[in-house]
């Protein structure tokens, strides 16, 4: 398989990564670039053996150097077809894509093998997209498990959508964040890519916490006196869940 084309990293998780509350207008804006890979169940864990050994030195010291704002490596839990994520982020659109050749460039030149003796042995197809950091603690440590949430939403409506989750579920979530429940949470919307619209994430420290956390959250936001969950499930009513183990990741020091 390309080498090139199978780099095309995130998401995410992806999976939005983060520190307060919906993104600070002092703070950089940040664009995540997102491989979901397709991958042997069979084999995949030499995919993540090649990522552990060859591959992360390099992103690293990538992040390290500024040319990325972080990367990660993700593997599934629980979910659909997807079976890793691999994902850098930047501070544009044009950032993210610039640092596909940083990261080839990189490669290159630590010698890292063609993708017949690593990633692509397991993983011979994926799906990429962009996805722009909307809301969350965007650029901070994340946990060690996450949850996403890929939804499908009305275009015409899709701002409404942000703005009640920036304005009316953010609370609910930096509370969460403030309690220890969990470790971070984001809210990102699609820039290029499948027909997922928007992608909201959420990490802690094991699952049970996790998705008590979820649980508690989702009562909140769609509780009898609250009209803005009904508002919001009718923009982006339908989802699709990931659960996954987040093996690796690196942001840049702010």
């Amino acid at each position: 398989m390309n080498k090139k084309k199978l780099i095309l990293l995130l998401p995410t998780l992806l999976l939005a990564t983060g520190t307060a509350v919906a993104q600070d207008d002092e703070a950089p804006e940040r664009y995540t670039y997102a491989t979901y890979l397709k991958c042997d169940t069979s084999n995949e864990s030499l995919a993540d053996d090649y990522v552990e050994e060859t591959e992360k030195p390099v992103m690293d010291k990538l992040v390290e150097d500024g040319a990325l704002l972080g990367w990660g490596w993700l593997r599934h839990h629980t979910g659909g077809e997807w079976r890793r994520i691999r994902y850098h982020q930047a501070d544009s659109i044009n950032g993210a894509l610039a640092g596909l050749e940083a990261i080839n460039a990189a490669f290159e030149e630590a010698g890292v093998a063609d993708d017949d003796v690593g990633v692509g042995v397991s993983c011979k197809s994926h799906d990429d997209y962009i996805w722009q950091v909307k809301a969350g603690t965007a650029g901070t440590e994340r946990g060690s498990v996450g949850i996403s949430v890929y939804f499908t939403c009305k275009l015409t409506k899709e701002s409404r959508a942000d703005e009640i989750m920036a304005n009316d579920f953010a609370p609910i979530y930096d509370k969460l964040v403030e309690e220890g429940k969990i470790t971070s949470w984001g809210w990102q919307s699609h820039v290029v890519g499948g027909w997922f619209r928007r992608l909201f994430t959420m990490t802690g420290t094991d699952y049970a916490t996790l998705m008590d956390a979820r649980g508690e959250a989702l009562a909140v936001q769609y509780g009898e006196d609250n009209a803005v969950g009904d508002e919001f499930a009718g923009i982006c009513a339908n989802h699709h869940d990931y659960l996954w183990d987040i093996i690796h990741e690196k942001q840049a020091s702010n």
